[in-house]
């Protein structure tokens, strides 16, 4: 297990622990993609730590969190291109194939405009057969993000979250076989539009299945459109703020890492904490590249 150190975090700064997938991501923004067979000239290309996990611990740290990823990475030239990136965004990453020598996921993204298209192995090509001690990670923490893609990772952590006290976030972009077992022992469960458990014909059915299972909190993004949600026997719409969106890549996990970062706050409700981080997801839209809107985000109401 290898794990890298991050910067100081401020005292009191609230706990996070991400787990799941990381890969590197090569993004190359384009004016118009090509045809068939043909090709394009970007107009900017970017290589940066990307995936569902690392995304959102990568903002929970820029809001001023302390942020600790659970991943699979390996020993390979991609993966000391992906420790140096989330070193220097303060994310401290626990490895849990870093004895290993293997090849690290890659995605090849192109961004035109606000549609991107993504390609990748995701976990496929780096599994995890047995789970580092997660216990004294999780013990401390605030919260525990999960999405999935590592599924021995995530029922560890999710078994450390139970003992600990610790509520669990689930990253629900896409339906795994692993949320079978995830879902029933979590506590929140941030549903993209596209999202589906099984035999749920829309959003709507899923988030009623949801609910049905016993999950306190269900949230439901519709990308420009409002974020439904339910809690406490409540449920309401929070709208996004209306931007230009010149990159939307990542800005669902931008969202996740914002809304476990002010889901810390005591006595916070559940619609504040969307509207909040409905507003850093708006800002990672209005600004090209996967790092760059990171300098604006610790503006006044964002992080304070």
């Amino acid at each position: 297990m290898l794990a890298t150190l991050p910067g100081m975090v401020a005292p009191g700064a609230p706990r996070g622990v991400f787990v799941g997938l990381t890969t590197l991501d090569v993004v190359h923004h384009v004016d118009a993609r090509p045809p068939a067979d043909g090709k394009a000239t970007a107009t900017a290309q970017f290589v940066a730590a990307g995936g569902p996990a690392a995304n959102a611990a990568v903002t929970f740290a820029g809001l001023g969190g302390e942020a600790v990823l659970v991943t699979a990475l390996g020993r390979s030239p991609v993966a000391e291109v992906v420790h140096a990136d989330l070193a220097a965004h303060s994310v401290r990453i626990v490895d849990a194939v870093g004895d290993r020598a293997t090849d690290t996921p890659v995605s090849a993204i192109t961004v035109s405009g606000a549609q991107r298209s993504v390609v990748g192995i995701d976990a496929t090509a780096l599994r995890v057969e047995r789970s580092p001690e997660l216990s004294g990670i999780v013990d401390g923490a605030d919260v525990v993000l999960v999405d999935g893609h590592h599924p021995v990772l995530a029922d560890a952590a999710v078994a450390a979250a139970a003992a600990a006290g610790v509520p669990v976030v689930v990253d629900a972009g896409r339906w795994k076989e692993s949320m079978r077992r995830l879902l029933p022992r979590t506590q929140v469960v941030v549903a993209s539009a596209e999202f589906r458990v099984p035999g749920a014909g829309d959003s709507a059915a899923t988030a009623r299945a949801l609910l049905d299972q016993g999950i306190p909190t269900v949230i439901t993004t519709h990308g420009s459109a409002p974020v439904r949600w339910w809690h406490g026997g409540e449920h309401g719409t929070v709208p996004p703020p209306r931007v230009e969106a010149v990159d939307t890549l990542g800005a669902g996990d931008v969202f996740h890492g914002a809304y476990c970062f002010y889901s810390c706050r005591p006595g916070i409700d559940v619609a504040s904490v969307i509207e909040r981080a409905a507003a850093v997801a708006a800002l990672r839209c209005r600004i090209p590249g996967p790092r760059a809107w990171l300098a604006q985000l610790r503006s006044p109401g964002m992080s304070g």
